[in-house]
C-alpha cells in the first residue's frame, strides 16, 4: 500500500470518526464511543507503520513529501495541501497517537455516566485530527489552519461542561489568550510570504537562509519574522505572559486535560519552533528570547505549583514549567533534548493527569488534596502508576524524564548558557518537591476524605487503570530505550540529521559523553538537587511509607513554621503572583473604561455630529414648510414683500 495513502488515512479516520459520532452518537447512548475509539485505535496502528518506515530510513534523508490536492488556486498565489513526514514528524506521531488512543480508551469509563458523552467523543476525534494535521502539514498555511482548529477544539473541550460558569469563562480565556498569540503568528506567516514568496517549509527556510547569506534579506527582518512566529508558540504552549489560560483549562473533563497537556495543544508551539529550526538558528537574538521566555516560565510556574491544593492545577503548573524547559532547550540549541523531553513528558504527564482523574473519580469529583490522603490502600494501581510518574517527573534515575531533563541541563551548560543551567537546577529541585507534596497529600498519611464518601472509595474500572499501566511503562523505560544524557542514544540518531543545519548555523556540535568528566558531575548535581527536593517534601508532608503501615499525621507544624517565615512569598505563590488580578486590572477594568469612553465618543461626538447636521436640515425644512400653503395670494404677497425689500436695499446702497 502506498505510504501516501497511509498518511492520508491517518488524517481521514479521525475526521470520519468525528462526523459519524456527531451524526449518530446521541442515538448510541452509553455506547457513544463505539465509533470514535476504534477510529483512533486504527489510526494509531496505521501511524505506527508510517513511524516504523520513517525511522528505519524508508523515506530517505529528506523524508516523504507529497501533495494531496491544490487547496487555494489564485493566480500566482497557490496553496497546496501538501504533507511531509520525516523523523521529527515520526516522533510526534508516536506521542500524539499513543497518548491520544489511551485517553480515548480511558474516557470510556470516565465519561460513562455523562449525558453529553457522544459530544465529548466527537470533540476528541476532531482534536486528534487537528493535531495530526498540524504535525503532518508541509506548509505554513496548512499548519495555520490546523493551528486554529486545535484552538477551536480546546475551546469546545475546556468548556464542555458549559452550564458551569467557571468552565465557560475558562474556555473563553483560553480562546482569547491564544488569539493574542495568533495575531503575531499570522503576521509572521504574512512576512514570510512577502519576503520569500513561498509558504512551503523547505523552500521558505532555504530562501531565508540564502537571502541572509547573500545580503538580500537583513538580519533584523529574520529576527522580526522569527519573533512574530514565536508569538504563536508562546500562546499555544502557554508561555509567559500568555500562560494564564492553561491552569484554568482544568475546568474541562480530566481526559481533556491529559490530551491538552500531554499529547496535543501545548506541544504544538514546541513542535513548531523545532520544525522552524533553520529560521530561528539564523537569529541569535530570537534564540535568546526563546531561551529567556522558556526558563522564566519554568521557574515561575514551578514556584506557583509549590502551594496549590487542587491536584489538577499542580499538574497544570507542572506542565507550564516543563514546557519552559523545552523552550529553554530550543533556545540554547539543544533541539534533540527538547524533543526528547517533550516525548518523555508526553507519556509521563499523560499518566499523571489520567491518574489524577482516577483519584478524582474515586473520591466522587473532589479535587482538593487537603480532602484526600490515605488512598494508597484503596487505589493501589492508581497509586503505583502515579508514583512511577512522580519519580520520573522528579528526575530520579533511571526513569524517562531524568534522561531528558539532564540532557537539557547538560547541553545548556556545555553550550555556554550557565544562567539557563542554574535556573534549570533550581526548577529541578522545586519539581521534585511539589510532585512528592502531591503524592504525600493524596495517597499517604491519614484519610481526610469526606466520611460520607470514604466507604465508597475504590479502584477505578479497568478501562481507566489499563491505560495507566500502559503509560507507566514508557514513563519508566523510555529514557533507557531512546537515549542517555547528551545525545547518546536512538533519539539522537533519529533527530540529529533534522537539526544539522541549525547546529551549523549556531556553531554547535555534539561531543562524546564523558561520564567520569564534566558530564558525570552535571548528572550528579542534577540527581542531588532532585533528591534534596524529594527529601524536603518527605520531611514536611509526612510522606510515611505504606510498607511501614504508618498513617500518622503529616508535619503541619513544620509546614506552618516554614510558611510563617515567608508569609508574603507563600501568599504570592498561592495567588499565582497575582497575574489574574493584573490582567483583570489592565485588560478588563482599564480596558472596559477605555471601551466605555470610545463608546461615549462614538455616540456623543461622531454620531452627534452626523445626527446634528441632519437635525438642522430637518428643522430648516420644517420651518420652510410652513410658508408652503398652496394659496396664490400668499405667494403673491411674499413676492411683493421680497421685491420691496430688494428695492429698499438697492436704494440704500446706491444712496451711498
Amino acid at each position: 500500500m502506498p505510504m501516501e495513502l497511509l498518511v492520508t488515512l491517518v488524517l481521514a479516520l479521525p475526521i470520519a470518526g468525528f462526523g459519524l459520532t456527531a451524526l449518530v452518537g446521541r442515538r448510541l447512548g452509553t455506547r457513544a464511543w463505539i465509533v470514535a475509539v476504534p477510529a483512533i485505535v486504527v489510526t494509531w496502528a496505521i501511524a505506527m507503520v508510517v513511524v516504523w518506515t520513517a525511522l528505519s530510513g524508508g523515506f530517505g534523508t529528506d523524508g516523504l513529501h507529497f501533495t494531496l490536492y491544490q487547496w487555494v488556486p489564485a493566480g500566482d498565489f497557490t496553496i497546496e495541501a501538501n504533507f511531509a513526514v520525516d523523523n521529527l514528524t515520526a516522533v510526534l506521531l508516536i506521542v500524539v497517537t499513543t497518548v491520544g488512543m489511551l485517553v480515548h480508551v480511558y474516557s470510556i469509563g470516565y465519561m460513562a455516566h455523562d449525558p453529553g458523552r457522544w459530544r465529548f467523543f466527537a470533540y476528541l476525534n476532531l482534536f486528534m485530527f487537528s493535531m495530526l494535521l498540524l504535525v503532518l502539514a508541509g506548509n505554513f498555511m496548512l499548519l495555520f489552519a490546523a493551528w486554529e482548529l486545535v484552538g477551536l477544539c480546546s475551546y469546545l473541550l475546556i468548556g464542555f461542561w458549559y452550564p458551569r460558569p467557571s468552565a465557560a469563562i475558562a474556555a473563553k480565556k483560553a480562546f482569547l489568550a491564544n488569539r493574542v498569540g495568533d495575531v503575531g503568528f499570522a503576521l509572521g506567516i504574512f512576512a514570510v510570504w512577502t519576503t520569500v514568496g513561498t509558504l512551503n517549509f523547505t523552500d521558505a527556510f532555504e530562501r531565508l537562509s540564502e537571502g541572509l547569506a547573500g545580503g538580500q534579506i537583513e538580519a533584523w527582518a529574520i529576527t522580526g519574522i522569527a519573533l512574530l512566529l514565536f508569538c504563536g508558540a508562546v500562546g499555544k504552549s502557554a508561555q509567559f505572559p500568555l500562560h494564564v489560560w492553561l491552569p484554568d483549562a482544568m475546568e474541562g473533563p480530566t481526559p481533556v486535560s491529559a490530551l491538552i497537556h500531554a499529547a496535543t495543544m501545548v506541544n504544538a508551539g514546541v513542535y513548531f519552533v523545532a520544525r522552524a529550526n533553520p529560521l530561528f538558528s539564523l537569529s541569535p537574538e530570537a534564540m535568546f528570547v526563546v531561551a529567556a521566555i522558556g526558563i522564566f516560565t519554568a521557574i515561575l510556574a514551578a514556584s506557583i505549583a509549590l502551594t496549590q491544593n487542587d491536584i489538577k492545577r499542580v499538574l497544570a503548573y507542572s506542565t507550564l514549567s516543563q514546557l519552559g524547559y523545552m523552550f529553554a532547550s530550543l533556545g540554547v540549541g539543544a533541539y534533540v533534548a527538547a524533543i526528547f523531553h517533550m516525548t518523555a513528558q508526553g507519556f509521563t504527564k499523560g499518566l499523571l493527569f489520567l491518574g489524577s482523574g482516577s483519584v478524582i473519580h474515586g473520591v466522587h469529583e473532589e479535587q482538593d488534596m487537603n480532602r484526600m490522603g490515605g488512598l494508597w490502600r484503596r487505589m493501589p494501581i492508581t497509586h503505583a502508576t502515579m508514583l512511577v510518574g512522580s519519580l520520573s517527573m522528579a528526575g530520579i534515575p533511571p526513569l524517562a524524564a531524568f534522561f531528558s531533563k539532564d540532557e537539557i541541563l547538560g547541553e545548556a551548560f556545555k553550550n555556554g548558557f550557565l544562567w539557563v543551567w542554574l535556573v534549570g537546577i533550581v526548577v529541578a529541585a522545586l519539581t521534585a518537591f511539589y510532585m512528592f507534596r502531591l503524592m504525600g497529600k493524596t495517597f499517604y498519611g491519614p484519610s481526610h476524605v469526606d466520611p460520607a464518601v470514604e466507604p465508597h472509595v475504590r479502584e477505578s474500572p479497568r478501562s481507566m487503570t489499563v491505560p495507566l499501566i500502559l503509560l507507566a511503562i514508557p514513563a519508566a523505560l523510555l529514557g533507557l530505550v531512546l537515549g542517555l544524557p547528551f545525545g547518546a542514544g536512538l533519539i539522537g540518531q533519529w533527530l540529529e540529521p533534522i537539526f544539522e543545519e541549525a547546529q551549523l548555523n549556531l556553531g554547535l556540535h555534539h561531543e562524546p559523553v564523558q561520564i567520569l568528566g564534566v558530564d558525570g558531575v552535571l548528572i550528579l548535581v542534577s540527581v542531588a538537587v532532585a533528591t534534596a527536593g524529594l527529601a524536603v517534601a518527605i520531611r514536611l508532608f509526612g510522606f510515611h511509607w505504606p510498607l511501614r503501615g504508618d498513617d500518622t499525621e503529616a508535619q503541619p507544624e513544620r509546614v506552618a513554621a516554614l510558611t510563617a517565615r515567608a508569609p508574603r512569598l507563600y501568599r504570592a505563590s498561592f495567588r499565582k503572583w497575582w497575574f489574574d488580578e493584573l490582567n483583570d486590572l489592565l485588560f478588563v477594568r482599564l480596558g472596559g473604561r477605555v471601551a466605555h469612553f470610545i463608546w461615549w465618543f462614538d455616540r456623543a461626538i461622531v454620531d452627534g455630529t452626523v445626527n446634528g447636521i441632519g437635525d438642522v436640515v430637518q428643522g430648516a425644512g420644517r420651518d420652510l414648510r410652513r410658508i408652503q400653503t398652496g394659496r396664490v395670494q400668499n405667494y403673491a404677497l411674499g413676492i411683493a414683500i421680497a421685491l420691496i425689500v430688494m428695492a429698499g436695499g438697492f436704494l440704500i446702497v446706491t444712496a451711498r
